[in-house]
């Protein structure tokens, strides 16, 4: 067994033994609890330990082909919902990630929509990485680019759509603090898209 294999089951290892640990922690949280509801000790554990539970199941994906039976945290199992029956409002979060796979693309995309950028030199002089990216997603709506990446010079990567049950909210009320972390027990549905859960042999 090479070197690196031998890190690497070292990590799935390493991995199990911080579930085991978080499991632990979780239930002298639960069990020491005073407090009725929302016992902030308690959503600490719960969240460590479900952090603990994907890492373990991941690494375990990629070293050993083997998934575990839990199911992701939030993602609308028996008892996970804790919101209103009947939600006044819902929100929406999206989070998908890119690898900028080809920077040159993505800059030839910007400088086509805004003349005003400079384009690279040989020297390497002009409007970089960090401009173009405000161009284009200034431009085009976020579903449009994921169509379209490859164009752009972009890489999918992880994806994931959350929605939750939330207040009515007044406009502009949330705007300064938008992505505060979500109440997992208010998620409806849950839907990712991850070389995680790719089954699909390889060549």
């Amino acid at each position: 067994m090479s070197d690196a294999a031998q890190l690497t089951r070292t990590e799935v290892r390493e991995a199990a033994e911080a579930v085991k640990a978080a499991i632990d922690r979780h239930l002298e949280a639960v069990s020491s609890s005073t407090t009725a509801d929302d016992d902030p000790a308690v959503f600490a554990a719960y969240e460590e330990l479900a952090a603990a539970a994907i890492t373990y199941d991941q690494l375990l994906y990629e070293v050993y082909d083997e998934v575990t039976p839990f199911e992701v945290p939030g993602d609308g199992g028996p008892g996970s919902y804790r919101g209103p029956a009947e939600p006044e409002a819902i929100s929406v979060l999206i989070r998908r990630d890119y690898r900028i796979a080809d920077p040159r693309r993505l800059r030839a995309q910007a400088e086509r929509l805004d003349s005003s950028l400079a384009p690279r030199d040989e020297g390497g002089t002009g409007e970089g990485v960090t401009a173009a990216v405000g161009v284009v997603f200034g431009e085009y709506e976020p579903d449009e680019i994921a169509a379209r990446a490859e164009e752009f010079g972009l890489e999918e990567g992880d994806a994931t759509l959350w929605v939750t049950a939330t207040d009515p909210a007044e406009p502009g009320e949330w705007l300064s603090e938008p992505f505060d972390s979500p109440d997992p027990h208010l998620l409806l549905c849950r839907f990712d898209v991850s070389e995680v859960y790719d089954d699909e042999p390889e060549d």
